[in-house]
């Protein structure tokens, strides 16, 4: 069996914390940060934040609307948050300190066991040329989302 996987990372000039928390929140941070398109809906079924969620995601691609189930992990809480899907996508976002906590990487990655087959490398080409520029976009949001957190956490002083 083969994993093919495929990243995109950004430098984000906000603290790491701020950044996990948004990741993390499963109810209202992380859904926020959504590109839609192609992401029609996250449901979350359990808990919200960090390990233990679980959720229903929507997506449209090819004009038809798919769903997924997903389950979240923390291997390192603060760090790295994993979905895992039921369709055998696992996505893991990391966050690394940069800049004396000032800034932090942070990587989307999402891999998929490749059981041979010409068909599931089909799969895995087409998704990750479709997920990649949705997972700028999504960078991108998160870094907004962060900066408005930001200036929020400065006004309550």
């Amino acid at each position: 069996m083969v994993i093919q996987k495929f990243s995109v990372s950004k430098l984000i000039n906000s603290p790491p914390q701020i950044i996990y928390s948004i990741i993390a929140d499963y109810n209202i941070g992380h859904p926020g940060i959504l590109p839609k398109p192609p992401f029609v809906s996250l449901e979350v079924k359990k808990g919200g934040v960090g390990a233990g969620t679980e959720m229903i995601v929507k997506l449209k691609m090819f004009g038809k609307v798919q769903s997924y189930h997903a389950v979240v992990t923390e291997p390192e809480p603060g760090k790295t948050l994993v979905e895992t899907t039921d369709t055998g996508y696992i996505t893991t976002f990391s966050v690394e300190s940069r800049k004396n906590g000032n800034s932090c990487l942070v990587t989307f990655s999402t891999e998929i066991a490749n059981y041979s087959g010409i068909m599931k490398k089909f799969e895995f080409w087409v998704t990750s040329k479709l997920l990649q520029p949705v997972y700028k976009k999504e960078l991108e949001n998160l870094a907004s989302e962060a900066n408005k957190e930001i200036y929020i956490n400065h006004n309550d002083h």
